[in-house]
């Protein structure tokens, strides 16, 4: 039965498979049927093991070949015309070089396999907001991991017509040759190219790809921003919802904070969490000139080790059932997934991410791959906003940057204004520690925690927020910068986080209102110490000073780095953002009065 009139789609499809050589074509309708038959296939070709079906209802475990484990960098590439117009953080290769690198690659990679063809839609179907995308794939994997990442199938064929607008995305496992792995994007005609990976984002093209790399450049064209955010509601005991969205770079606590736990303080007093979404947010102007934000996925794709009924409850509660996990351990004890923090007891019996036999009590080695991923429906989340599926979005009325610094970063600054916090965000920044490269304290900018996924020229990205600002005037959220990750001397973190970050949500969202306090510094307004509340936190007052206090002398080491980093963008770079940096350099240098 034809699913689609769209004469270009059609024709796409077919060209591609003319490329490639699949024995089949399938078109994924989005139908209960189609997706058991295909889970059911995927079992018998080993490509998934169903999981305990008491213990770990509708789950599964799928696992990677061992060079196909992560993001690649290295081999993602913007193919715009020209060069400066990617920019210098990104990787760069002209369009017509590109495909002709892919094209061989592609020629007859899908032979003996199928060809699977599953339209999406980024937002809710048929909303002004909802963008569309068609992937073309070899893996099972993908099919199933889109079918609970987007909305999909026959309603998005109805929704693009004849001759709707759709991003073309094109994937193929070929032989899973990290030397020969490419994605690449070519945002001037708004597809994606992505050979010889399996891996979450590099072979979900609506990840990261579509919603960030494409979207950004859409968004900048049309008026509206993709961002590397979260989008979260907070809910104070009069009832009163206000929503922030906030970016962190990887290992900032970004998944966590979408999930918070209230500590039981403020439960008791009412306070509640309602996520938006954990990974990605698309802002625009609403009709009233107040910035909305929604969530384009339908799913949560994010990293397993370390999450625990301590850290993150409501994480465990997503991925309790209806969840494909990706390079975990497998317990043969009871036939299920397993990872580093979900118990204190590793399991005796039991079966590496890499699928050989492993004792957790004796092996030197993780059990899970320290990017081992679970794919979760949204609906699994028991804080779960009940506007998610608002095809308006919700109202933004923080915008909250957040990075890990030792000593740099306060625990929190709001910036003064809009400009300033574009500056702000520009200048996020992460330190290595020893675990991760064997060197403490290096600086990594990630700005707007966007660095790998910005489409175009950093520079005309913040260009492009500065005139969101302007757009949005008065009514422009406002914007804070957060940092969990504070130390005392011994190197010990002052700040509990988790559930406890809600302490500073609160005066965030007290800031808004017009109900707290805040005083100067050469980095932004900062909380009164009295204006945190600490009762119940285990954290003292005098910890709290340290935690707000800035160091004047790192401040200006930090400038000198910004400076550097800076200058790598030339004559692009905003003058407001010059002008900024020379502000808070002038703030450092100047004498207590």
């Amino acid at each position: 039965m034809e699913l689609t009139r769209h004469q270009e789609l059609l024709s796409w499809v077919a060209a591609q498979a003319a490329l490639t050589r699949p024995d089949n074509i399938v078109w994924i309708d989005g139908s209960k049927a189609q997706l058991n038959a295909l889970r059911a296939q995927a079992v018998s070709t080993g490509e998934l093991l169903e999981l305990n079906g008491d213990k770990q209802p509708g789950c599964w475990l799928h696992r990677t070949e061992v060079s196909d484990v992560a993001r690649v960098e290295g081999r993602t590439f913007i193919c715009c015309e020209r060069e400066e117009d990617a920019g210098p953080t990104n990787h760069w290769m002209a369009p017509d070089e590109m495909r002709a690198l892919l094209r061989p690659l592609y020629d007859g990679c899908m032979r003996g396999r199928t060809m699977y063809v599953i339209p999406y839609s980024m937002g809710v179907v048929d909303s002004p907001f909802a963008r569309y995308g068609v992937e073309l794939t070899d893996s099972l994997y993908v099919v199933l991991s889109m079918a609970i990442m987007t909305r999909f199938g026959r309603p998005v064929l109805d929704a693009l017509g004849d001759t709707g607008e759709y991003v073309k995305c094109l994937h193929a496992k070929a032989d899973i040759d990290p030397d020969r792995r490419y994605i690449a994007h070519f945002p001037q005609d708004n597809t994606i190219m992505s050979v010889n990976s399996d891996y979450g984002g590099n072979a979900l093209l609506c990840k990261k790809c579509f919603s960030l790399r494409i979207a950004s450049v859409q968004g900048r064209s049309q008026g509206w921003l993709a961002e590397h955010m979260l989008i979260l509601g907070v809910e104070n005991p009069r009832g009163e919802v206000r929503y922030l969205a906030a970016a962190f770079p990887s290992a900032c606590g970004k998944t966590d904070l979408a999930m918070l736990t209230p500590p039981e303080r403020y439960r008791a007093q009412g306070w509640k969490i309602w996520c938006v979404g954990d990974d990605i947010a698309w802002l625009r102007v609403g009709p009233d000139g107040r910035l909305w934000a929604m969530n384009p996925e339908n799913g949560y794709l994010g990293v397993i080790p370390g999450v625990s009924p301590k850290t993150g409850p409501n994480i465990l509660a997503t991925v309790s059932r209806d969840t494909l996990f990706t390079n975990t351990a497998q317990n043969l004890d009871d036939d299920t997934a397993w990872w580093e923090g979900l118990s204190d007891t590793p399991p005796r019996h039991a079966l590496d991410w890499k699928g050989n036999p492993w004792d957790g009590a004796l092996s030197a080695e993780k059990g899970a791959q320290a990017n081992a991923r679970f794919c979760s429906p949204i609906t699994n989340c028991p804080c779960l906003s009940p506007e998610y599926e608002n095809p308006a979005g919700v109202p933004i009325s923080a915008i909250v940057f957040g990075g890990r610094r030792a000593k740099v970063a306060p625990l929190v600054y709001q910036s003064r204004d809009w400009v300033h916090g574009v500056f702000a965000g520009s200048i996020m920044a992460s330190e290595t520690t020893a675990a991760a490269t064997g060197k403490v304290g290096v600086v990594r900018r990630d700005p707007m925690a966007m660095l790998p996924f910005c489409g175009y020229n950093m520079a005309d990205y913040w260009r492009h927020w500065l005139e969101m600002g302007a757009l949005l005037g008065d009514n422009a959220p406002l914007v804070f910068h957060v940092n969990w990750f504070r130390t005392d001397g011994d190197g010990k973190l002052l700040w509990p986080g988790f559930g406890e970050n809600l302490r500073v949500l609160e005066w965030m969202l007290r800031r808004c209102g017009g109900e707290a306090e805040a005083v100067e510094s050469p980095v932004g307004l900062l909380p009164r110490t009295e204006d945190i509340d600490l009762e119940g936190s285990g954290v003292t007052r005098t910890a709290l000073e340290n935690l707000l206090s800035i160091d004047k002398a790192l401040w200006r080491d930090d400038v000198a780095d910004i400076r550097a980093f800076y200058a790598r963008f030339g004559g692009r770079l905003p003058q407001e953002l010059e002008q900024a940096l020379h502000e808070l350099e002038a703030g450092l240098n100047e004498r207590p009065s």
